[in-house]
């Protein structure tokens, strides 16, 4: 997760759609840009771009005469040839900013939102901006949008995450505040300590030190103190609570794994750990799975998926709860995409891997 209070921010908590393949790209030693989409491999560009960055559905980019572009269903498109200042993708958002224009593009339609934007904010399918012409906060979701808070002056929303499909942040009036499938959401009327957000989730320390998750539409009291530390994910929230329990919400309860304070980290549906005897361990829809018996120093979480290269240089794959021994060959690097891993053999052999096959 990406976090800090910088005013062009961008929120990637990557979230899941089941009708999306991933998708991945990279640019051969012919410097000619690749795509691979539901398994083939198409030619996007003949030339290395000036910047490329891979969603789950579109691959936007610019191309060698700063044109941007953006590819898409099979195709590439010509957005502007050469107006666009920055651009961020997610799962199913591209948006980007012509000067000070901010614009998104969803399913092969571009919408503009204001022409003086000041601060946005991306998640997975929602996009939260300051628009700077009527000085009000709007969340972009499913097409539509939606007024989130409304004043004048310079005072900013204190503390946003945006994440998949909801919002959560302290307004300008010290109140928390919930954005969910179009509707805010007057969560708790003072501000609160810290929170986290993930897909369907939001998990927070209220005012009075009491810690809450909101999932799906229901607020739940989790713990009556604080925690010691505590990370969000897709429809779960990991974390170890004040009397040192390693504990993981999920499915609208809590299951405690252990009395133990681990390394561990969230991504989105998976949750890694170390367990007391340093075995290294997945959490999936609520099964427990031992990965190794040490914790490796490197891995890569996203989505359904855990990557990295074990002791016996075999690069290894945990996806959808099951291990993959992808390769034992020697890569020049590898990296792990939603959950493909695309990897490279030599200078000009790339390989990908997904949902227990090679391509």
């Amino acid at each position: 997760m990406l976090r800090g209070p910088l005013l062009f921010l961008v929120l990637l908590l990557i979230g899941s759609r089941t009708n999306a393949q991933p998708l991945a790209a990279y640019t051969n030693i012919q410097n000619e840009v690749m795509a691979w989409d539901r398994g083939m491999i198409r030619k996007i560009d003949y030339l290395p771009p000036v910047q490329m960055k891979v969603g789950r559905c579109a691959i936007p980019y610019l191309d060698n005469s700063r044109s941007f572009r953006i590819y898409y269903g099979g195709g590439v498109r010509t957005i502007n040839p050469g107006f666009t200042n920055a651009f961020f993708v997610s799962d199913y958002l591209v948006a980007f900013l012509n000067a000070s224009s901010l614009n998104v593009f969803e399913k092969g339609n571009i919408k503009n939102l204001t022409t003086l934007c000041e601060q946005y904010y991306l998640g997975d399918s929602v996009l939260v901006y300051l628009d700077g012409l009527r000085r009000d906060y709007k969340a972009y979701y499913n097409g539509q949008v939606y007024p989130i808070e409304n004043f004048l002056g310079d005072t900013a929303i204190y503390g946003i995450k945006v994440t998949d499909n909801i919002v959560a942040y302290n307004n300008y009036a010290n109140q928390f505040r919930i954005f969910y499938h179009g509707e805010t959401i007057a969560q708790e009327d003072f501000a609160v300590g810290s929170f986290d957000a993930g897909r369907n989730t939001v998990a927070y320390v209220d005012a009075n030190r009491t810690f809450k998750v909101f999932h799906s539409g229901q607020t739940y009291l989790v713990e009556n103190f604080a925690p010691i530390s505590y990370y969000a994910g897709d429809n779960l929230v990991a974390y170890v609570s004040n009397d040192g329990y390693f504990k993981i919400f999920y499915g609208d309860s809590v299951r405690t794994i252990g009395f133990f304070t681990p390394d561990y980290v969230v991504g989105d549906n998976v949750v890694g750990y170390q367990d007391p005897s340093g075995y290294f361990k997945a959490f999936y829809k609520g099964e427990i799975t031992q990965l190794e018996s040490y914790y490796p120093q490197n891995y890569s979480i996203q989505y359904n998926s855990i990557a990295y290269i074990n002791r016996a240089n075999i690069l290894r794959l945990f996806s959808e709860g099951e291990i993959h021994d992808v390769t034992n060959a020697a890569l020049e690097n590898w990296e792990l995409n939603y959950d493909v891993i695309k990897y490279q053999i030599g200078r000009n052999m790339f390989r990908f891997f997904y949902k227990g096959r090679e391509y």
